[in-house]
């Protein structure tokens, strides 16, 4: 009971946190359209500001999500949270101030730094509090639950932002940014795999508080160093799986990141899109996304087991990039994200399985390393298909296929499913030694 009571916390945050920025997501595009070139259904410069974007956080986040998720197994979940829950108000209230490109100017330098920091932490921070609370067989369920919330934040989210103005949905997503770090500061009890191992920065206290004739040597190891890439490649030979999750974790962001980073302005090029049908794009996904991790993944895990359903996701994330890039007519985008019913699977079966390749005491290491893998297909997406998007919605076109870059997305995502294939029962890590080794 007292663990569900912890969770609920937590899933309460997820949810506060994602309806905040997904809310301003129909949003954004509009308003980096109308400030860098207004009037204009197309614009590349918006592309390759969004591409560069995503650049730097990922830069940043591939440094910063294995170093978050290993203070975290020190310091405690719940400090280490507060950070990018705090920085997610920032970015959002001064676009909640004015829309200006001036003002957007100062809203992109912010975001950028900002990011580097919270894109994906609180995620990741989220999975491993659910590993500490939550046995083994019922992980894959509870990362479902935290994914599914989000969905359901999001689905929230946008139809707020579907009956809100612009600058009204950029300042109610502000208000509840801040809103979702008051409570998760006053509600979130704090969770580490070994209290002995908790030093809250925010309470006083300090690691060299804790006695050393109570730690054992390779536990004095974990609290003194901070992640490397020896870390990484650590963690990548505790088994073969891990190393094969690790593959899949970045063909599979790869293609996520951007097909998000390209969708919206090729719908907004291809059929004349806007805010408003953007956020019934997203309600669609989001619905269906929420139904089924909250009905079939509960269902579906003991029948098929995680591996499967890992390969199913990617299987059916691969399959509507190619709807997308190959649309006729407009509905065939609806009839697109309602995919996101089987291809959601993905992203919660991958955690579970990387929580059991390592012990206790290092979720947050795992799952930062992880996520920090995933950063850096956020630094090679832009790279790849912001240009490749820009250039094939352009009139300079080599050919008219406007689609091509969205198929080109959709290839990675296949090179993920076609790993995953080869991915066989995990092991779970027993201790610690495992990863140190």
């Amino acid at each position: 009971m007292e663990e569900i009571w912890k969770l609920s916390h937590l899933l309460m945050t997820v949810f506060l946190y994602n309806f905040a920025t997904m809310m301003v997501v129909p949003a954004t595009t509009d308003v980096t359209m109308s400030a860098l070139c207004p009037g204009r259904d197309e614009c590349s410069l918006a592309i390759y500001f969004t591409g560069f974007q995503q650049v730097v956080t990922g830069l940043g986040a591939l440094l910063m999500m294995p170093l978050l998720g290993n203070l975290s197994d020190k310091f405690g979940r719940k400090t280490l949270l507060t950070i990018p829950l705090i920085l997610t108000v920032i970015p959002l209230g001064i676009l909640g101030y004015g829309r200006s490109r001036d003002v957007f100017y100062v809203y992109f330098v912010l975001k950028c730094i900002t990011s580097t920091v919270c894109e994906g932490s609180v995620p990741c921070l989220a999975v491993a509090y659910a590993a500490d609370n939550v046995p083994d067989h019922q992980r894959a369920f509870a990362f479902g639950m935290v994914s599914a919330i989000g969905s359901a934040a999001s689905v929230c989210g946008t139809l707020c932002a579907r009956f809100l103005s612009i600058p009204s949905t950029f300042q109610v997503a502000a208000s509840t940014a801040a809103l979702a770090t008051v409570y998760m500061r006053a509600f979130l009890t704090d969770s580490v795999s070994n209290c002995n191992l908790c030093a809250p920065l925010l309470s006083g206290k300090n690691v060299e508080s804790v006695s050393l004739d109570q730690v054992s040597p390779k536990k004095e190891k974990i609290l003194t160093t901070l992640p490397s890439v020896n870390d990484l490649f650590s963690l990548l030979k505790t088994s073969l799986t891990f190393s094969q999750l690790a593959i899949v974790s970045f063909f599979g962001n790869l293609a996520d990141v951007g097909i998000r980073a390209s969708i919206l302005y090729y719908l907004k090029a291809r059929f004349q899109f806007n805010k408003d049908r953007f956020a019934d794009l997203m309600v669609i996904s989001g619905v269906a996304s929420t139904i089924s991790q909250l009905l079939l993944l509960p269902i579906l895990v003991p029948v098929l087991g995680e591996i499967k359903l890992l390969s199913v996701g990617l299987f059916f994330l691969s399959s509507q990039m190619l709807l997308y890039s190959f649309a006729w007519a407009d509905w065939v985008a609806y009839v697109a994200a309602m995919l996101s019913i089987l291809f959601i699977f993905w992203q919660p079966c991958l955690q579970s399985i990387v929580s059991k390749q390592v012990g206790a005491s290092e979720q947050g290491k795992a799952q930062g390393c992880i996520s920090g893998i995933s950063s850096f297909a956020n630094v090679v997406s832009p790279l790849i298909f912001s240009p490749l998007t820009a250039l094939f919605l352009s009139e300079n076109a080599p050919f008219y296929f406007p689609g091509f870059s969205i198929m080109c997305i959709g290839s990675s995502a296949m090179i993920a499913f076609v790993q995953s294939i080869l991915i066989r029962a995990p092991t779970k890590a027993s201790s610690s030694s495992n990863v140190e080794a």
